[in-house]
């Protein structure tokens, strides 16, 4: 009996990655690690993982490994795999209804009509199917590794605005993750930071110091250093600094609701406490929500962001995916609950399937995201 072992490699393969992106078990811990470490690229890009298999089908038949028995069975398995990235693709489909519900159920049905700003209406299709990897825009540029401190490239930023460089251009400032222990300023979100730049707006992308040369509060000081940044030179690369946004992914998230809902906190600005540090709104994807890196609540400080929550504490947007096994869905929940206890304007998204590090590409998933940033993003302004 002949068997295509390159055909079956590749069905193995790709049906090994797709099991964990669709049913993703997120306990024990060495299993959410493997969902994302294998699953998260099929999760995000389907579309191409379906192309994928169906031309190594279709090169599989051409050369007659589908007519002996090995060959029928690992298509008939390859069918059932295309079958699953289906399900990975209709869950990033669905994430735009789980965007425009959290906007609904915040600022009701019409919410729409009440921003002034020129939404997208359709997401970018060809890009998602065809060029999930492109992240840059032709329109926009990116002035890299200006530094904002004295930690050498731990403290350096990327600034992000359209080439003709607007002028008064509301401000977005995002943090990366990695657990306050790796990851770097052009990782993650950049098809969120590339928008907003074509749209107008000023991105910053920011490193900070990582674990375990830095601690607690190294990494929301370092994020404050950024907002005083700003503030000194914002206005040179055309930023309107009334109108200033927090962001940040996982740990980035954290940091980004501590800058949040701590403005003037000298705790957080030594050597710097006369600088306002206030801002307008937060955007936090994926975060972590508990106490610093683990830590027991004696050793460490309150859980972050929420243990500094405070009256009048700026609108926040949350996404967060069903499936995300660092994470938890259950901790976004809690969070977004104790915000909207507190007072808060929150607008919660639960992503259906959604995993760690929804953000690298051009998915369905992110750019449904985009849109929601977009939107909650125009309508506190509008608010103002």
């Amino acid at each position: 009996m002949t068997w295509p072992i390159g055909y079956i490699i590749t069905v193995v393969i790709v049906g090994w990655c797709t099991f964990f992106a669709v049913v993703a078990p997120r306990r024990p811990n060495l299993l959410a690690k493997m969902s994302w470490f294998f699953g998260m690229v099929v999760n995000e890009l389907p579309f191409l993982a379906i192309l994928f298999l169906l031309a190594a089908t279709a090169l599989a038949a051409a050369e007659g490994d589908l007519a002996s028995p090995a060959g029928r069975i690992t298509g008939a398995v390859a069918l059932l795999v295309i079958v699953g990235l289906v399900v990975a693709a209709w869950r990033g489909v669905l994430s735009d209804r789980a965007v425009r519900a959290a906007l609904e159920r915040h600022w009701g049905p019409q919410w729409r009509q009440q921003v002034h700003a020129p939404l997208r209406r359709h997401r970018p299709w060809l890009r998602i199917i065809l060029l999930p990897f492109v992240r840059s825009r032709a329109d926009v540029e990116r002035i890299s590794n200006i530094s904002y401190g004295d930690a050498g490239r731990q403290n350096l930023l990327d600034v992000y605005r359209r080439r003709d460089a607007p002028q008064n251009a509301p401000v977005l400032i995002y943090f990366h993750g990695g657990g306050f222990t790796s990851g770097k300023k052009s990782r993650e979100a950049r098809p969120l930071l590339t928008w907003l730049a074509h749209r107008g707006w000023v991105c910053i992308s920011a490193n900070y110091r990582l674990r375990p040369e830095a601690s607690f509060p190294d990494h929301q000081i370092d994020g404050k250093k950024v907002i005083a940044w700003v503030r000194e030179h914002g206005a040179t690369y055309g930023a309107d600094l009334s109108r200033l946004f927090v962001a940040g992914s996982s740990a980035g998230a954290n940091i980004a609701g501590v800058c949040a809902f701590t403005p003037n906190d000298p705790m957080f600005q030594p050597g710097f406490e006369s600088v306002d540090t206030t801002v307008t709104g937060a955007v936090l994807l994926y975060g972590y929500y508990g106490h610093y890196f683990g830590a027991p609540p004696a050793q460490t400080s309150p859980l972050q962001p929420q243990g500094y929550l405070r009256t009048g504490a700026p609108p926040v947007f949350i996404a967060h995916g069903t499936s995300d096994g660092w994470g938890t869905v259950e901790g976004a929940r809690d969070f977004a609950a104790r915000l909207e206890e507190a007072g808060g304007t929150v607008v919660y998204a639960e992503l259906p399937g959604g995993q760690h590090s929804f953000d690298v590409f051009h998915s369905a998933r992110f750019e449904a995201v985009v849109d929601g940033v977009d939107a909650f993003t125009a309508r506190v302004l509008a608010d103002r």
